[in-house]
Formats: C-alpha cells, sequence, structure tokens
C-alpha cells in the first residue's frame, strides 16, 4: 500500500495504550496512521487525566534506580521495598476475586518491568512519587502499596512524551478523527471509516488496532450495563470515551469479554464538573478516606473504611458511594489525621466543613440525618482500640469493636478538633467490560476465533479486571498491551520477517 490514505497499521485513539501500539508497530517495520477523535489540544484519552503512577513489578532498589537513575542519594536511601512478580498475580487474584484471566493476567505480570524500561527507550522519564504513595517515617520515605513510579509530568506528561516519540518516528497522526466503522468483509478488516473535521473519510490498512477506550463517558451505556442511577456518575476523564471502538467491534461479530456491569469508580469532589478538565486533573479525587469515618445521608457508616490499603479498595468504593441515599457521602478527619490528606484535600475545588465539636459538625452537614450521625460518632469513638497504635504505612489493625459496620485499620475517633468534612459522590474512571483477545492481541468473534485483520489494547481488553483494580495497572496494562498488539499487527501486515 502506497496510497494517501493506505498504511500496514491503522491505530484507533490516542491514549497510552494507542500510542505505544502505534511505537510498536513502527519497530516491526510497519507505515503507521493514528486517528485521534479528540483536537490536539484534547488529546491522550484517560491517559491525560492520570497522574501518571505505574504499577510493575520489581525485587528492590535496584530496579528503582535502573528506572529513575537521577535520583539523589537522599532519594536512594528510601524505602523503596520490593513489589514481586508473585505479589502483582496475588493482587491480581484476589481483587478480581480470582476471575482475572490468567493468560492476559501473566502477559500483564510478566512484561509490566520490561515494559517501563521499553517507555524509557521511547523518551519517557520515572520519578518515585513521594508524595503519594509514601509516608515519611524517621526522616525517611517508607513507600506502600506496589505503586512507586510516575512518569515525569504525569499523564499529559506521558502523553506528550509519546506523540513526540511517534513524531520522530514518522507516525502519521490526525485529529479531530471520529471513527465510527470498520471497513471489512469476509477476508476481515481492512480500514476505518472516520468523521475528520466533519467530513467522512475512508482509510485503508491491512490490520487495525481498536485502543480508544470504553464506555464510561455515555451515559446511556453506564445505565444499560451498569445498572440504574450510573448516568448520573461524574466521569473523571475525557468525554470522548464513549464507546465507539467496542460498537463497532460488536457489530462485525467480536466476542465481548470481562466485567461489562463493572467499572473502575472512585470517591470524587460531590460538584465536580460532568467531564474531567485538565485545570483540574486529580484536585477532585477524595482518596484519604481509609483514616475517616465515612457516613451518608442518613448519618450513618456504610463500608469498612480500612478494610485495606487505599490502592486496593478506591476503584470499587465509587460503587458503594454511588449506591447510597442521594448518591454522596461525607468523609469525616479528626485533627491527629488531617496532616495525612492528600494534596488534593486542599485546593479550592472542595465542598469542606470544619467545626470544633460533633454536634456543630452534625448541625453544619445539613443534609445528613443529624441526631443520627451524632450517634454514629459517638458510637464510633467509644469503639476504637486505643491500645493499638496507629501507623498508615501498614494495615495496623487499630480497628473497631462491636460496630455492626467495622473499621479493620486506622480507626480514629473525632475527639481532637477542629474536625475537617468533606463531601464526596461517584467518579468513574473506566469500564471493565471489553473485548475478547488471543494472547497476541488479536480480536476474538462469538465463535472464539481471530478476526483477520483486528486488534485490541487498552481499556478495550476484555476479561483483566472484575469488581476492583489494583491501584495503577492501567496504564501498565495498557503499554504491555498496546506494545502486543502493535507488534503482532505489524508482523500480520508485513509477512514473515
Amino acid at each position: 500500500m502506497n496510497g494517501q490514505n493506505e498504511y500496514d497499521v491503522i491505530v484507533v485513539g490516542g491514549g497510552n495504550a494507542a500510542l505505544c501500539a502505534a511505537l510498536s508497530a513502527v519497530e516491526n517495520g510497519a507505515r503507521v496512521l493514528v486517528l485521534e477523535r479528540a483536537p490536539e489540544e484534547e488529546r491522550g484519552g484517560n491517559t491525560a487525566y492520570t497522574e501518571g503512577l505505574m504499577r510493575f513489578a520489581y525485587n528492590g532498589t535496584d530496579d528503582i534506580v535502573a528506572l529513575s537513575p537521577d535520583l539523589s542519594e537522599e532519594e536512594k536511601n528510601s524505602d523503596f521495598g520490593v513489589y514481586t512478580e508473585d505479589t502483582f498475580f496475588d493482587d491480581m487474584a484476589r481483587v478480581t476475586e480470582m476471575r482475572t484471566d490468567p493468560d492476559l493476567c501473566e502477559i500483564l505480570v510478566r512484561q509490566s518491568n520490561s515494559v517501563m524500561h521499553w517507555l524509557r527507550e521511547q523518551g519517557l522519564k520515572f520519578l518515585p512519587q513521594f508524595g503519594r504513595q509514601s509516608f515519611k517515617v524517621d526522616g525517611r520515605y517508607k513507600f506502600w502499596g506496589g505503586a512507586t513510579l510516575a512518569v515525569v509530568g504525569g499523564g499529559r506528561g506521558m502523553v506528550d512524551f509519546l506523540f513526540s516519540a511517534a513524531e520522530r518516528r514518522n507516525v502519521d497522526i490526525v485529529y479531530d478523527a471520529w471513527v465510527r466503522d470498520l471497513i471489512h468483509d469476509d477476508d476481515g478488516v481492512h480500514g476505518v471509516i472516520a468523521r475528520v473535521k466533519g467530513k467522512t473519510t475512508h482509510f485503508h490498512g491491512k490490520t487495525v488496532v481498536l485502543a480508544c477506550g470504553g464506555f464510561e463517558a455515555n451515559a446511556e451505556w453506564r445505565t444499560r450495563y451498569l445498572g440504574p442511577g450510573w448516568d448520573l456518575a461524574k466521569v473523571r476523564g475525557t468525554k470522548y470515551n464513549t464507546g465507539d471502538g467496542l460498537d463497532m467491534a460488536l457489530r462485525i461479530g467480536a466476542q465481548p469479554r470481562g466485567n461489562w456491569s463493572g467499572c473502575h469508580a472512585v470517591g470524587w469532589e460531590r460538584y465536580a464538573d460532568e467531564y474531567g478538565s485538565f485545570e483540574v486533573i486529580d484536585d477532585y479525587e477524595r482518596d484519604s478516606y481509609p483514616f475517616s469515618i465515612m457516613v451518608n445521608a442518613d448519618g450513618k457508616r456504610f463500608l469498612d473504611e480500612g478494610a485495606d490499603i487505599r490502592n486496593y479498595t478506591y476503584a470499587k468504593y465509587g460503587h458503594i458511594i454511588m449506591k447510597q441515599p442521594q448518591q454522596f457521602a461525607w468523609q469525616l478527619f479528626d485533627s491527629s489525621v488531617t496532616h495525612l490528606l492528600r494534596p488534593e484535600y486542599r485546593s479550592r475545588r472542595v465542598t469542606k466543613v470544619i467545626a470544633n465539636t460533633i454536634e456543630e459538625l452534625a448541625e453544619k452537614i445539613d443534609d445528613v440525618n443529624t441526631e443520627q450521625l451524632i450517634r454514629t460518632l459517638k458510637d464510633f469513638n467509644a469503639s476504637v482500640k486505643k491500645d493499638v497504635p496507629f501507623d498508615p504505612t501498614l494495615k495496623d489493625g487499630r480497628c473497631t469493636v462491636g460496630l455492626d459496620q467495622p473499621k479493620s485499620n486506622w480507626a480514629v475517633g473525632l475527639e481532637n478538633p477542629p474536625f475537617e468534612a468533606f463531601s464526596v459522590t461517584c467518579g468513574i474512571t473506566f469500564t471493565f467490560g471489553g473485548l475478547g483477545i488471543t494472547n497476541d492481541g488479536q480480536v476474538r468473534d462469538v465463535n472464539m476465533k481471530p478476526i483477520k485483520g483486528l486488534y485490541a489494547a487498552g481499556e478495550m481488553v476484555g476479561g483483566l479486571f472484575y469488581f476492583n483494580y489494583p491501584g495503577s495497572t492501567g496504564l501498565t496494562s495498557g503499554s504491555v498491551f498496546g506494545r502486543l498488539a502493535g507488534r503482532s499487527a505489524a508482523q500480520a501486515a508485513l509477512g514473515p520477517a
């Protein structure tokens, strides 16, 4: 193919997974086109709205320094711990209730370290996430939760690095390209039909990689697949992830795979914008809840705030908030723990109340049952096992005793004013339902047979995540399966080496 709109590999999408697919395809000799639905100033999909944190297997400080060689001696002396492949496997099995696809999970875990080095070869830089993933203990940073390194510049930095790498390698990039259909026949997929700046355009390719996200920004699909009330959820990321890639693949017989009734959803600023904003990014996230007492409109606790380290609960707790009366909750903090709150709690974009007594706090939170809230807080205060020391760096076992809804760790009553309260709702990040793929990233049809010429990566891969999600696995998954799909698509397009 050598025509103006003819390519070896066409990649649909403009986030991390799509760009990794494009770069991998170029490495394997393909002529590549990237079609990004958003205009250039909004490019990057959900990747651009992340903090750039990536979960990967590593065996200690040497692995961290190899990926982040410019650390000072003091920074190198941090307690990075270890995060082995076995631990990664255990986390994936545990949080998905043993449902994660074993083959896909193995690809993800086994390639998680190598893909970080591959990203460095593309020009990305990494630094430990000192401010969000560690606490200072005796003057030394101690990391927790298995997610240690983030891309310099966060998600937008990652997007800019990857687009720059693609441009250096002569990948053609078209913005404002809304792909609506696949060009296909009995012999497979041969390209796509897109509206480019409002004009219908055909792009022909020997293979196509779909990496254009889930359906989290589509209120109708959220209600259809996630259930009643999900049309009311706030969208944390891009407004362009409306399920178009999934729709066009399903229309030609692709296999739906994974947890279509599940999603990644977190506690989010109650009065946040409907969609993500580059001006805000993570200012709306409210992830210090393990140190809180969380109550609903009835003034009652409704979950175990300290069931596990934040990285293993935050992606499912948004679901639980969504099920509460009027879809909101309040996080209440004692002054003894407010210094541990993540930076976004100090931004200007918060719904916040401060009070010096429980009664004053209950009066100021005027959309919660006042009398029940006071009872809840007094009962909680009396239930805390105070002989167990508080330790934010690990599951400390400081729990409650005798409550119908226990708190397993980090139990701190409201006893040292001033007390602070923050109102939250549900923010959806991405959906778990996707397409069935082979171990080479090729999309399967409903008869479990590969669809010739069609590949998928990123949020469109079904079968990895169910019910929950180990924090910061999404970008890693996008990179791993993007690189895999790009390589496979290029090899299929060009034939045997």
